[in-house]
C-alpha cells in the first residue's frame, strides 16, 4: 500500500510539472528552453520536476514582483511646491 501511495504522489508531481512547464510563456522560462525542460520533467520524473521548480520556472510565480515605491509626496510636508506657498 505505502508504494502505491508514493507512485501516485510521484504521477500527481509529475503530471503538475509537466502542466506547468506547459503553461509557461517560452520566454519567461529560466535556465534551458522550453522543450527541454518538459523532456527533462518526463525522462527523470522527480528529479526533473524538483529542478523546474527551483531553476526553471519564471520568477514571477514562486516570488512576488517588488512593488514600485510611490512616486511623489506623501504629505504636504514632502511637497516642495506646497512648501514653496506657504
Amino acid at each position: 500500500m505505502p508504494r502505491v501511495v508514493l507512485f501516485v504522489a510521484l504521477l500527481a508531481f509529475t503530471v503538475y510539472c509537466v502542466v506547468d512547464v506547459v503553461q509557461s510563456e517560452e520566454d519567461r522560462v529560466r535556465g534551458l528552453p522550453k522543450m527541454i525542460w518538459l523532456v527533462v520533467t518526463l525522462l527523470v520524473p522527480l528529479a526533473g520536476g524538483i529542478s523546474w521548480l527551483i531553476a526553471g520556472r519564471p520568477r514571477g510565480i514562486l516570488q512576488p514582483r517588488p512593488r514600485p515605491r510611490p512616486q511623489g509626496p506623501r504629505g504636504p510636508d514632502d511637497d516642495t511646491d506646497f512648501l514653496r506657498g506657504i
